[in-house]
C-alpha cells in the first residue's frame, strides 16, 4: 500500500509542480492548482501517516523515516526512495 501511495503522491507532485503550476502562473489558469493541489494535500497526508507508522512501530530507523520525509518534497524523491528501500532490503511491510 506504501508503494502506492508513494508513486501515487510523486506523481501528484510532478503534475502540481509542472503542469498546474505553469497554466496558473503562464497562461492565467488557476483551477487545476485548486483540484491537483488538494489531492496532493490528501496524498502527502497518507504519505507521511505512513512514514510516522513506519517509525513508531520501529519498522524504519530515524535515518529512513528522516529521509522518507525528504524525499516527498523533492520532486522525484519519492520514485527515488523506492529503489533505495529495495536495494538496501528495508521494504516497509503491505498494510
Amino acid at each position: 500500500m506504501f508503494k502506492w501511495v508513494s508513486y501515487i503522491e510523486g506523481i501528484s507532485l510532478l503534475l502540481l509542480l509542472f503542469l498546474a503550476m505553469p497554466l496558473k502562473y503562464i497562461w492565467n489558469i488557476p483551477e487545476f492548482v485548486s483540484v491537483i493541489g488538494m489531492a496532493h494535500g490528501v496524498l502527502f497526508i497518507m504519505y507521511m501517516l505512513f512514514v510516522a507508522n513506519f517509525f513508531f512501530s520501529k519498522q524504519w530507523n530515524l535515518k529512513t523515516s528522516i529521509f522518507a520525509t525528504l524525499a516527498s518534497i523533492v520532486p522525484f524523491g519519492p520514485f527515488i526512495l523506492e529503489k533505495r528501500i529495495i536495494n538496501q532490503n528495508e521494504r516497509p511491510p503491505a498494510v
